[in-house]
C-alpha cells in the first residue's frame, strides 16, 4: 500500500498497481508478515522467494517448526522438526476503466464497494484498506 500511495499523483503507472503489476510490491513486507504468520504457530521461516502465479505477484514460503514431533510410533522420528510450505498469490478485486490521462480521477468497483481516487487531489486517507483493493490466495 506504501508503494501504491507514493506513486498517486507522481507516477504515471500508478493504475498498474491495482492491476497487480506494480514494480513495487516489496519482498521486505511480504516476508514480515510471512515471519509474524509462522511465528504465530510456534514455526520459523526457513525459505522465502517471490513467485508468479498466472501473471500475479506471490510468494513461495518454507516453514519449519520450533518444536519436535515428539512421541510416536514411527521409531527415530522424536527428534525431528515438521516442514511445510505454501504459495500465496496477492489478486487485484477492484475493476475500473482506465482513464485517457493518467492524471484524472478513476472510479473502482472492489467487489461491489464503490472507491474512487482522484490523483490531482489525493489524500492517502481517501484510499481504504489493503483488503478492500487485494486478496491474498494460497496457490500450492
Amino acid at each position: 500500500m506504501e508503494g501504491l500511495e507514493g506513486a498517486i499523483g507522481v507516477d504515471d503507472d500508478w493504475l498498474d498497481w491495482l492491476d497487480g503489476d506494480g514494480d513495487g510490491f516489496e519482498d521486505a513486507g511480504a516476508a514480515a508478515a510471512a515471519g509474524e504468520l509462522a511465528a504465530q504457530n510456534d514455526s520459523t521461516v526457513t525459505g522465502f522467494a517471490p513467485y508468479a502465479v498466472a501473471g500475479y505477484p506471490g510468494y513461495q514460503v518454507e516453514i519449519e517448526t520450533n518444536y519436535t514431533v515428539g512421541d510416536s510410533i514411527i521409531p527415530g522420528t522424536e527428534g525431528m522438526h515438521a516442514t511445510a510450505d505454501a504459495v500465496a498469490v496477492i489478486k487485484p478485486r477492484c475493476d475500473f476503466d482506465l482513464p485517457d490521462d493518467p492524471e484524472d480521477a478513476v472510479e473502482l468497483d472492489c467487489d461491489g464497494e464503490p472507491v474512487d481516487i482522484d490523483p490531482e487531489d489525493f489524500d492517502v486517507d481517501d484510499l481504504p484498506d489493503a483488503s478492500v483493493l487485494f486478496s491474498v490466495h494460497l496457490a500450492e
